[in-house]
């Protein structure tokens, strides 16, 4: 399974749709169309097969991975997330291709080059497809078989690819073993989740879709009706549950690995919870495991999970008895922030057996009186938990990971039970609950209930994973006791803190009743919450510096003695660059797992104040290398980058004085672009004053725009919140990864002229594009890179007006082989043909003169010979045609 990108676009890709498609399969063997390839940098070579295979009246395209040695082998089924494709499974199939595995990848129905509607994992439609995909795997003599046409076959995949995992478990006997990742066992619980509709999800769901068109119609109307209600029908949940893994609980007869996100607000701990319980039920192998990330944003912890994947399917498909699976219930935890990087600690907890989410509950007694909460007309405005489409977003994502983010509960619209500060720590495993009595001024009640973490001073308080739980209340005229399930966390709330049981009647992510009522809330009990005991936090190693700091101190020591200096810890501030915006000397970083092979290599440059630099260079040049290690998400193998003359690494602190903007924006479409933005700057946890809102605002130049809802903005309006976005604090140096992406000519001059005002007050700009005309206008300084190097760097008006540069026009068309000459003439650094001739650049020492000569010896037609003019053609010739 893909578990590196924890958001709508990544995960989700695992939620941009919301489903896929349906009819019976019939795949012939050898059928359709074929590449192959062979990956030769392992080693351990992979032989990769492409086939796009024909299926009842659609097509699903199709890759194979195996090893490169021959012999039968365990299959393996890899299926992508929502909104994905197979293209994101490619390197996990690769890396179990190597470890023996023949790895089947595919797009779903709707998605990558599939054709077919979107069917929500229709048992006769998505479920058939993959019982027609094992078919093929049967027919093939790189895979292990333990009958005729059984393949072994083990499946993995996330969120969306994770439930096709668990439902072809129970619709074919011929799956061996599956690890379904962040994913639901009942989709009707999950989006209906005790009888509310979970619209901000849904809608994300459909609309980022592309709509109802992409979708089966059964599955349009069913949307169509609910959103428009507010209210799931019995139809629309029957629809959902026949697509549930749920439905075939009784037949996953298979050993199951369940790894589930605890910062997740749309496939919840409870629905592993639910799978758990079914599939050990039946008498087969379960382990789970909760890692730190999910939906929501968080740390996905990619390579360990994917090692345990390795290990389950190790056990279960190759037999290997000594494979190390891991523990049978596993918890992430996170414990504060590292002081070396800034990324949170992560540590283990483990159990011999899965727990549950009620083990071992304490009470812990409330106050409160009783109190009236007002629901509000069109149920506006709402209150704030999670944010679904926010976590990808670096800030947010962060915030997620350490347990705390943003909530809003606004006055009037929510009750509040306080408990007694805890004289000891709590660790809270499970799922909470308390009785409260209700009593409503309609027929039906919505209401949200959570329970935060509050700090000793009263005001700081954590809503632990962004978590909420929806409950109706049928016929609450007359008055009810209700018992509150409230979402499965593991949080620990330490000594001299306090629970607050919080019960609201609006929440931003649900549909609560449009038309306005009075609940009136009081307690029935004490807050019930489980403690799960047995499961105990692994001791957090001792760093070895522990062990190896007493023999470096008294060398240190003896060193001091005897010369007198000191050693500072890391790189001191550089007073000389204390000024200057960005330095960066001798840069490199190596690829993943490789001693000679680099992304960047030796790069140095230097910005100044007031500079608009573009970063220019074809695909695979080392730009986007050099931005995450500019902005400190990864560390470079060699050299330094300084910032006003500080150090980069993750988390330094002048980081604060640096503003990106990296593959747009996510924005809560139902808020203003000033609500949005005013939301985003609240997360970071700075004060209000320090975000300049106002000038970021009129930099961005929206207008009145701020005060409407983003889903009326169009593209260029959303890339230049975005900006603004990134301009918040007013940062000395602004980063912009291909800003322009999307936008039409008149948008990509608005936001031409937004870079250049914010550079006009003494600022720094540093944008990446592919727009060289662009770039051209818009910046005044450029950098070059081709193959991770520096190829040039300077003006704009230098680098396009360079006198190294002649354009030689030519009656005719010059042929490859007569270019090739050119290039290799004394005096020449390169020769790249165009439509109207050569574009050639000098050595030092080489001349117009010596070079027309050469020409016409060697019988090319020149007609014209002069510097050339365009940043495009400076731009080839700089990186010898290699774009």
């Amino acid at each position: 399974m893909d578990l590196r990108v924890p958001s709508v676009r990544g995960l989700l890709k695992g939620p941009r749709r919301l489903v896929a498609a349906a009819a019976a399969v019939v795949v012939l063997a050898g059928a359709g169309t074929w590449t192959a390839a062979v990956a030769s940098d392992d080693t351990r070579a992979v032989r990769t097969s492409d086939q796009v295979m024909p299926v009842d009246g659609v097509r699903l395209d199709t890759s194979f991975f195996t090893p490169a040695g021959g012999g039968r082998r365990p299959a393996v089924l890899l299926a992508h997330g929502f909104g994905g494709s197979k293209n994101d499974m490619r390197q996990q199939a690769e890396d179990l291709a190597r470890d023996g595995y023949a790895v089947l990848t595919w797009s779903a129905r709707g998605y990558g080059k599939s054709t077919g509607r979107i069917g929500l994992n229709d048992p006769k439609g998505e479920v058939a497809d993959v019982s027609r995909l094992i078919d093929w795997l049967a027919k093939r003599p790189e895979v292990q078989l333990d009958g005729p046409g059984d393949p072994r076959v083990g499946m993995a995949g996330a969120s969306y690819g994770g439930a096709i995992s668990l439902l072809t478990a129970g619709y074919d006997h011929r799956v061996d073993a599956i690890a379904p990742a962040v994913t639901y066992w009942n989709l009707a619980d999950a989006l209906f989740p005790d009888g509310v509709f979970k619209k901000l999800w849904t809608g994300i769901f459909f609309n980022s879709g592309g709509g109802c068109a992409h979708f089966e119609p059964e599955l349009c109307r069913v949307y169509d009706r609910v959103a428009e209600s507010g209210i799931p029908d019995r139809a629309a949940r029957k629809v959902l549950e026949e697509r549930s893994p749920s439905a075939v609980g009784s037949r996953i007869k298979v050993p199951t690995l369940l790894v589930q996100g605890q910062t997740d607000s749309l496939f919840t701990l409870s629905q592993s919870d639910a799978a758990e319980k079914a599939i050990r039920a039946n008498g087969a192998p379960v382990d789970v495991d909760w890692i730190a990330g999910g939906h929501d944003g968080g740390d996905m912890e990619t390579g360990r999970v994917q090692a345990r994947v390795r290990a389950w399917f190790d056990r279960y498909l190759k037999g290997d008895k000594s494979a190390g699976t891991g523990p049978a219930f596993r918890i992430t935890r996170t414990g504060g922030v590292n002081s070396t990087d800034g990324t949170a600690q992560l540590r283990g907890a483990t159990a011999d057996a899965y727990t549950g989410l009620r083990d071992h509950p304490r009470g812990i007694a409330l106050t409160g009186r009783t109190q009236h909460v007002t629901s509000p007309a069109g149920a506006s405005p709402p209150g704030i938990s999670a944010l679904p489409g926010l976590g990808g977003s670096g800030g947010l994502t962060q915030l997620s990971a350490l347990g705390v983010g943003v909530s809003l509960d606004f006055p009037g619209q929510h009750a509040t039970f306080d408990s007694a500060r805890l004289t000891r720590d709590l660790q809270i495993t499970g799922t909470p609950t308390a009785t409260v009595h209700i009593t409503s001024t309609s027929d039906d009640a919505v209401l949200f209930g959570k329970v935060y973490d509050v700090g000793p001073g009263g005001t700081q308080q954590v809503l632990p994973s962004q978590l909420v739980a929806p409950f109706r209340v049928t016929g609450a005229k007359s008055g009810k006791d209700v018992t509150v399930t409230l979402p499965a966390i593991d949080h620990e709330v330490r000594k001299g803190h306090r629970l607050r049981l919080v019960l609201a009647s609006t929440d931003l992510g649900y549909a609560s009743p449009t038309a306005p009522a009075t609940y009136t809330v009081s307690l029935k009990g004490d807050l019930s919450v489980p403690t799960a005991p047995a499961v105990t936090t692994a001791a957090a190693p001792l760093p070895a510096w522990v062990w190896w700091l007493p023999a470096a101190g008294a060398v240190a020591a003896l060193a001091l003695l005897l010369t007198g200096r000191r050693r500072t810890a890391g790189p001191a501030p550089d007073p000389e660059s204390a000024e200057v915006p960005l330095v960066i000397k001798d840069l490199s970083k190596r690829y993943a797992k490789s001693a000679d092979r680099y992304a960047v290599r030796e790069l140095s440059f230097r910005v100044e104040k007031g500079q608009v630099l573009g970063l220019l260079g074809p695909n695979g040049a080392g730009k986007t290398t050099t931005l995450r290690m500019l902005m400190g998400l990864i560390t470079p193998d060699d050299g330094e980058i300084r910032v006003f003359g500080h150090a980069i690494r993750p988390g330094a602190p002048v980081l604060s004085r640096v503003g990106a903007f990296v593959e747009g924006a996510g924005f809560l479409p139902h808020l203003s672009g000033r609500e949005n933005l005013e939301l985003y700057w609240k997360a970071t946890g700075r004060p209000p004053e320090d975000a300049h809102l106002d000038e970021a605002l009129q930099i961005a130049g929206l207008g009145d725009a701020l005060a409407r809802a983003v889903r009326t903005y169009s593209q260029g309006m959303r890339q230049r919140l975005a900006i603004a976005q990134a301009m918040l604090g007013l940062p000395d140096l602004l980063i912009l990864d291909e800003p322009t992406n999307g936008l039409d000519p008149p948008q990509i001059r608005e936001m031409r002229e937004v870079m250049i005002r914010y550079a006009a007050a003494g600022r720094t700009v540093i944008v990446s594009s592919h727009l060289l005309a662009e770039v051209e206008q818009s910046c005044t300084h450029l950098v070059v890179m081709d193959r991770g190097r520096l190829v040039q760097a300077g003006p704009v008006a230098e680098i396009v007006g360079s006198g190294d540069t002649l354009l030689v026009g030519t009656a005719v068309p010059v042929d490859e082989p007569v270019a090739e000459k050119v290039a290799a003439l004394a005096g020449v650094a390169s020769a790249v043909r165009t439509d109207d001739g050569l574009l050639i650049r000098l050595d030092p020492g080489g001349t117009a003169q010596r070079l027309v000569v050469e020409l016409v010896r060697l019988d090319v037609p020149v007609s014209s010979v002069g510097p050339h003019r365009r940043l495009e053609d400076a731009f080839l010739t700089l990186i010898g045609g290699s774009a």
